[in-house]
């Protein structure tokens, strides 16, 4: 058996590889990902990043998001979002963005990974998966970025926000919201506290 064919054994179809990671089970890494790519067994998704595509009725199928992340970060403390989930909330939000939003510890900037674009935004917190509370509140947060009418989609944030729980909504402000965010959430809560 070959070197490239000991190698070959280690890659299991559609995880992401980084160079790094292959060094274990090969002494040319370099020559053996060359070798790898000329043939399709490896596609190369960024610099350093590889993945060995799983074959489907329909063709090669591309990286998953989260595996896609997780190499490219070296770690696995993120949220994958988009501002399409804003749609889910049912405060007027209807636009589709042909964005994903990455919140994480390390990385800042936009990055093409696999052939999609995606936003990686540096956080201090963040959940672990997405809530409607999160959402609520990343959409507060992120308002002035989107194509909505921004004094109807407040007044239907702040319907939902009376209708759900209201403690975890204030952590949620308190935890992940900016300073506009928080006061806009606190006056709500304080206000129908006050009725």
């Amino acid at each position: 058996m070959t070197k490239l064919q000991e190698l070959k054994k280690h890659l299991r179809s559609g995880k992401v590889y980084r160079r790094e990671d292959l060094t274990q089970w090969s002494s040319s890494v370099d020559r053996h990902l060359q070798q790898l790519m000329a043939e399709g067994y490896l596609t190369k998704l960024s610099t350093g990043v590889y993945h060995r595509p799983k074959q489907t009725a329909f063709g090669k199928a591309p990286a998953e998001d989260d595996a896609l992340v997780e190499a490219f970060l070296k770690d696995d403390r993120y949220l994958v979002a988009s501002p399409n989930a804003y749609n889910s909330l049912g405060v007027g939000a209807t636009q589709l963005y042909n964005k994903t939003v990455v919140y994480n510890h390390k990385r800042h900037g936009n990055f093409t990974l696999g052939g999609r674009e995606f936003e990686f935004r540096k956080k201090p917190a963040f959940p672990k998966t997405l809530t409607k509370e999160f959402l609520l509140v990343d959409l507060v947060n992120n308002l002035d970025h989107l194509a909505e009418d921004r004094e109807q989609v407040l007044a239907r944030v702040k319907e939902r926000a009376l209708q759900g729980n209201r403690s975890a909504l204030t952590r949620a402000a308190k935890e992940y919201g900016m300073v506009r965010t928080r006061k806009f959430f606190n006056g709500l809560v304080a206000d129908a506290h006050a009725n």
